[in-house]
């Protein structure tokens, strides 16, 4: 089913997990009014847009205010429209706004080329952050990310509350 939404103007954007460490699932969610879109995606998505973010926000002036952090937890259940598979991010001067644009992951064949149906039928969800809601969302993505699996002091990997085979103690 596609699913092409678009938001001129957003209350929220964040990010939000459910599981324990380590098998925590990741997700987006953007809210405008009473309407709520949440989005699966990968951990390593979320720290990316997060970095993105952070990094363009550094060559812009400080945001005049950062929306309250209750605007941060997400609204629930999680209930994901579809799997995020490109995040496309850019700046507008005009509008002092990010264009954000989350599309759905593409199916693809063997030889690695996208399925013609899965082009046909994919989602994809439009918005505008403002530089402080972009801010937010940059630090709040850094402590989520942050807050999983501490790091295993000899080889760095993650450690599982059920164990870790360290290579380095072999």
């Amino acid at each position: 089913m596609t699913e092409h939404q678009r938001f001129t103007r957003v209350d929220a954007f964040t990010a939000a997990t459910e599981g324990r460490p380590g098998q925590r699932v990741f997700y987006l969610q953007v809210r405008s009014g009473q309407e709520v879109v949440t989005l699966k995606c990968e951990k390593t998505q979320v720290d990316a847009l997060g970095q993105y973010l952070d990094r363009l926000l550094a060559d812009l002036p400080q945001p005049p205010s950062l929306p309250h952090g209750t605007a941060l937890q997400p609204a629930t259940p999680l209930l994901s429209s579809f799997v995020i598979g490109s995040i496309s991010v850019a700046f507008d001067t005009e509008l002092d706004r990010f264009e954000v644009e989350l599309e759905e992951v593409i199916a693809v064949d063997e030889e690695g080329e996208p399925l013609p149906e899965s082009l046909e039928d994919h989602g994809l969800v439009r918005f505008r952050l403002e530089r402080g809601q972009a801010r937010a969302f940059a630090t709040h993505a850094s402590e989520l990310v942050a807050a999983g699996r501490p790091p295993c002091r000899f080889c760095g990997g993650p450690l599982d509350p059920d164990g870790h085979l360290c290579p380095r103690m072999n």
